[in-house]
């Protein structure tokens, strides 16, 4: 292949299905990974492998990757997106929902890392961009076990970027405000919910997956040697 491979975790809707449009129309052979194999397969683009792959099964992350390696050649770019958005007061939020949240957000991207960070390092070329959200800088009713796994994606993203900066690795995160995408609708609670979708009609709506799968683009085609570090980005209206 004349561009290298990258791959995306939940690339089945979204943000991950945006960005896996975009970066397919500019020419680079994917791995799509999510659950939902199916909807990575409608849609039917061009060098793109998909795979079922639950990213907490680190196992079934690293055969995946082994794979499409054999096919398109050494991953150059991971692309963290999979993640879970479950709202609930902490006083009465199903603690089985912090752990699909952690167990998602945190270990799943850090699943990934593993599986291509040593490669990257000894090839001295490679990017992860890892998918936050503004949730990873402040705080928001309701979202404390959510805020909790953004605020380590964050963190976690800037340590590893120290580690491996000598290496000409590149780590970065991109932190998304309000986006219109499936994510909510996870939550239990039709307060909640209710409420969110208020406060998106409040500001006038919210940015769309493609605005978030261009300037993953453009933080990744950036020259190697440029690392652009975060990029945070909501809709003009949003004020938190």
């Amino acid at each position: 292949m004349s561009k290298s491979l990258i791959v995306i975790t939940g690339a089945s809707s979204g943000i991950g299905e945006a960005t896996a449009r975009k970066l397919s129309a500019e020419g680079h052979p994917l791995l799509l990974l999510a659950r939902r194999v199916e909807r990575l397969e409608a849609l039917n683009l061009p060098n793109a492998m998909c795979r079922k792959v639950d990213v907490t099964d680190a196992e079934a992350f690293a055969a995946a990757v082994k794979e499409a390696e054999a096919q398109f050649g050494p991953v150059d770019c991971l692309i963290n997106n999979a993640g879970m958005m479950l709202l609930g007061l902490a006083h009465d939020q199903d603690p089985a929902e912090w752990k699909t949240m952690f167990d998602v957000n945190v270990m799943g991207l850090l699943n990934g890392i593993h599986v291509v960070l040593a490669d990257m390092k000894a090839r001295q070329h490679g990017t992860v961009i890892n998918i936050s959200s503004v949730a990873g800088r402040k705080t928001f009713p309701s979202h404390a076990a959510y805020c909790g796994t953004k605020f380590a994606v964050h963190a976690i993203t800037e340590n590893i970027r120290e580690e491996v900066a000598d290496d000409n690795v590149r780590f970065i995160t991109i932190a998304p405000g309000a986006v219109e995408t499936e994510l909510l609708s996870h939550t239990t609670s039709n307060d909640i919910k209710d409420g969110y979708e208020e406060w998106k009609a409040g500001m006038g709506g919210v940015i769309a997956p493609s605005d978030i799968a261009n300037a993953i683009s453009y933080a990744y085609q950036q020259p190697q040697n440029l690392c652009i570090r975060e990029i945070v980005l909501a809709a003009t209206r949003q004020q938190p």
